[in-house]
């Protein structure tokens, strides 16, 4: 509630009148905070992990609010986001995910020198745990026209 002096009555004992006008100043204040918090807050939803995915000339499919990554590194390690994960408790860490169940989908990422084997296991490990919901994960690349030889555009 604000209120203002009254000029022309130099009474002391007047009472302050109040102004029927909006201070805009802690609004902005708030306003500013929220921004600092998402600016702050949005690089940390992003899954940072090296993973060298390989391209497909796929139509890009809508990715969902809150994704659920499985990466497959070089090493043949496993992460769920960039928390590491062994292979017997893969199933168990994603049941254990709070967002997480089994009709949505679990996206796998796998680095391009992971044998095809490799990747058949995990995704077998997933369907054995009922996460049947699988999208692989790849980079964009460029359409390959008929008898050129096929370019890898992920690399200069």
């Amino acid at each position: 509630m604000g209120a203002s002096l009254a000029d022309n009555d130099l009474d002391d004992d007047a009472d302050f009148s109040e102004t029927h006008e909006i201070n805009v100043t802690p609004f902005i204040d708030v306003m500013l905070v929220l921004l600092i918090i998402f600016m702050v807050a949005a690089p940390l939803s992003t899954v940072d992990l090296p993973v060298d995915l390989p391209t497909s000339t796929a139509t890009p499919q809508k990715k969902p609010d809150k994704p659920t990554y499985v990466s497959i590194k070089s090493d043949l390690t496993l992460a769920i986001g960039e928390n590491p994960v062994t292979r017997t408790n893969l199933a168990a860490s994603l049941d254990g995910l709070a967002d997480m169940g089994k009709d949505k989908y679990v996206f796998l990422r796998a680095d391009r020198s992971v044998p095809y084997g490799e990747l058949m296991g995990v995704m077998e490990l997933l369907r054995s745990g009922g996460y049947s919901k699988v999208k692989l994960v790849t980079l964009e690349g460029v359409p390959v026209s008929p008898g050129a030889p096929a370019a890898d555009p992920a690399k200069p």
